[in-house]
C-alpha cells in the first residue's frame, strides 16, 4: 500500500493555484507553486502524521474538492475531475492558514518534528520567512481575507493539533 503523500501534496496544490493564480509570468508562477507546495506537503504531513495515517488515507481516498470548489464558485471541467478527487479539503484549509500566516507556518514547521515526515521537510523558507518576491509573486495566495473561507473550515483542528504539539515540544 502506497505510504506517501505525493497525490494529495500535488493536487491540493494543484487546487489552491487554480483557485488563487499567481501574477503573469514564469518566475511568479513558480514562486506561486513553490510557496503553495510548502504550504500543502506541511499540512499534509501534520494532518496525516504516521505511515497508518497515510494508508488509511489512500484506502478510504481524500475528500475531494467538490465543497472547496463550491465555497470558491469554481465550475470546474469535466476533464478535470480526476486530479480533483486526490484534493483534500483538510490539507488546502491548513494550507490556507498556514500562507495566510507565516508566523503560523513557522510555528507549525516546529511541530512537524513530532510526525514521522519530520526528515521530508526540506526548507521551508519561502512559506515561514517570504522574500518581496515571494509576496508579490502569490499576492492572491497569501491574502489573509481571500483566504478565509477556505482556511476557516478546519483552523481550529490545526490549532488544536498546534497545541498539542507544541505542548510536545516543550
Amino acid at each position: 500500500m502506497p505510504n506517501d503523500l505525493t497525490p494529495v501534496i500535488a493536487a491540493s496544490t494543484r487546487w489552491l493555484l487554480a483557485a488563487y493564480p499567481a501574477p503573469p509570468g514564469a518566475l511568479s508562477r513558480a514562486l506561486a507553486e513553490a510557496q503553495a507546495r510548502q504550504a500543502t506537503m506541511l499540512a499534509a504531513a501534520l494532518r496525516y502524521p504516521t505511515s497508518l495515517d497515510v494508508q488509511l488515507l489512500h484506502l478510504l481516498a481524500p475528500s475531494g474538492s467538490h465543497r472547496l470548489d463550491w465555497l470558491t464558485g469554481c465550475d470546474p471541467h469535466p476533464d478535470d475531475t480526476a486530479w480533483r478527487t486526490w484534493v483534500d479539503e483538510t490539507v488546502v484549509s491548513w494550507a490556507a492558514c498556514l500562507l495566510a500566516d507565516p508566523v503560523l507556518a513557522a510555528r507549525a514547521h516546529q511541530a512537524l518534528t513530532a510526525t514521522e515526515h519530520h526528515g521530508e521537510a526540506g526548507g521551508l523558507q519561502r512559506l515561514t520567512d517570504p522574500g518581496d518576491r515571494d509576496a508579490e509573486a502569490a499576492v492572491l495566495l497569501r491574502h489573509p481575507d481571500l483566504l478565509e473561507a477556505i482556511a476557516c473550515l478546519h483552523r481550529p483542528q490545526l490549532m488544536e493539533v498546534l497545541s498539542v504539539d507544541s505542548a510536545e515540544l516543550s
